[in-house]
């Protein structure tokens, strides 16, 4: 359009109906100009991602609704996504941040506060989780000085074996913090036992498992949900996406206060942003060692950081979870039709273990996981795999303590301990290999998928 046909366009217009104009238009550019996989017509051999984002109108008339309100930073997109998604999860609070792994750094580092007194993790406290599995899980308990204690996990669950817990434990131990592996949640009732029986605090990771339930106590909750502190991603591959973003909640009002704050450059001050003066305090309150009526907007009682989301993230986030509950069907109806395909090939019987979902639960699939048994190349099946058009990847670290960033410190106590053999976790390291089962996937794509496997792994 020429300048003299935008200014004919808005002549006459108002600010409030030229926003409306131009959201009409974006929803129709996206209708015209954007098609998710779903879309398009599948043919033979085209390239099958991994995970891919699926959206429509709704997520980009959203995103330049905040642009044109240019916000910027948190704003009412950010409530309503905290409020919708604490909802969802069942939970009392969430907190929206920046990615999954700035949610972990947040859950742990919550449980560093010195307002938990007696419970608070220190440094050189140890806590419990596994070597198979992302580095962000790990990582915040490393930097801040406590001791990662590393046990095995089960095939083919992929989660933490919960008979190696005891062995774990010292008197040093303070807390659990696990992820839900690909969609599979651990066992949470073994788990929350545990941590019961010995008074530990349990970090559910769910960056790749939300909406996954588990039965537990008598009814079905939502993983994330169970253990002191739940937290999500919403990177593109994940289960719902807002680009970057992440979110941690639980239901204890007191280590909310502290994510609130860590989260917010570590701030005492519970103003919104814009906000003065909430408390009625803002000038009359003793802090520290600070002047008596120091301005309560710069007083800082904890280390923190600014982990905060944009607005424009949570409004795309907004509109992925009205249709999240779709999403989660479609991961399961494409994980059991994937399932059916491999088990009913009858040359991969010996040759492949494939997934299970742990007793109890009800998995909101992130991936589809498998096994190699013992001689069988998996360089070379995922070389023909990828040379057939699907997209694989590894079980994350496959062992973390075998990556390059444990070279300096192998072997040092004070930085980690293994418990006991880590067999299983060596198995996936070298022989394990997933792929998607995102809601992007097409029946089509699924059995093409199934089909390549096959040929791959009893070509070998």
């Amino acid at each position: 359009m020429t300048d003299r046909e935008i200014k004919d366009f808005f002549d006459g217009m108002d600010e409030k109906k030229a926003h409306e104009e131009i959201l009409k238009l974006v929803s129709r550019y996206c209708d015209l100009y954007h098609n998710t996989d779903r879309d398009k017509p599948y043919r033979k051999g085209d390239r099958i991602n991994y995970a891919s984002r699926v959206y429509d109108h709704d997520e980009m008339v959203n995103l330049v609704d905040s642009a044109l309100e240019f916000w910027l930073t948190t704003g009412r997109y950010a409530d309503k996504f905290e409020k919708k998604f604490a909802e969802y999860e069942d939970v009392r609070f969430a907190n929206l941040v920046n990615s999954g792994s700035s949610a972990n750094l947040l859950a742990f580092m919550t449980l560093t506060s010195p307002l938990l007194e007696d419970r608070r993790i220190k440094r050189g406290d140890e806590v419990i989780t596994v070597a198979a599995g992302f580095p962000t899980t790990v990582t915040p308990i490393v930097n801040y000085g406590a001791v990662p204690v590393f046990v095995d996990v089960t095939i083919p669950e992929y989660n933490v074996d919960v008979t190696k817990l005891e062995d774990a434990l010292t008197d040093k131990t303070k807390a659990v913090m696990l992820a839900h592996t690909l969609g599979n949640p651990f066992d949470l009732k073994a788990v929350t036992d545990f941590c019961k029986k010995y008074d530990l605090w349990l970090i559910e990771d769910n960056c790749d498992a939300l909406g996954s339930r588990y039965f537990i106590d008598g009814k079905w909750r939502l993983t994330g949900s169970v253990g002191d502190i739940g937290t999500s991603s919403f990177y593109p591959p994940h289960h719902m996406t807002m680009g970057e973003g992440g979110a941690t909640y639980t239901n204890d009002p007191l280590l909310n206060k502290i994510m609130r704050s860590i989260r917010d450059w570590g701030r005492d001050c519970i103003c919104e942003s814009g906000q003065d003066n909430r408390c009625k305090k803002r000038f009359s309150g003793q802090f520290g060692e600070l002047p008596f009526g120091y301005d309560h907007k710069y007083v800082y009682s904890h280390f923190g950081y600014n982990l905060q989301a944009t607005d424009m993230q949570a409004a795309v986030g907004c509109a992925q979870l009205e249709k999240f509950p779709s999403f989660v069907e479609r991961r399961k109806h494409n994980w059991k039709r994937l399932t059916e395909a491999l088990r009913a090939d009858a040359r991969l019987k010996d040759r492949l273990i494939l997934p299970e979902a742990c007793e109890n639960s009800d998995p909101s699939w992130f991936g589809y996981c498998m096994t190699l048994r013992e001689g069988i190349s998996r360089r070379e099946v995922l070389n023909y795999i990828e040379g057939h058009g699907v997209q694989t990847r590894l079980l994350f670290a496959g062992n973390i303590v075998k990556q390059p960033c444990f070279d300096s410190v192998r072997g040092l106590d004070s930085f980690y301990r293994v418990v006991g053999e880590l067999k299983n976790t060596d198995i996936i390291m070298e022989r394990t290999f997933w792929v998607g089962v995102y809601p992007g996937m097409t029946d089509d794509r699924i059995d093409y998928m199934a089909e390549t496997i096959g040929a791959a792994v009893a070509g070998l």
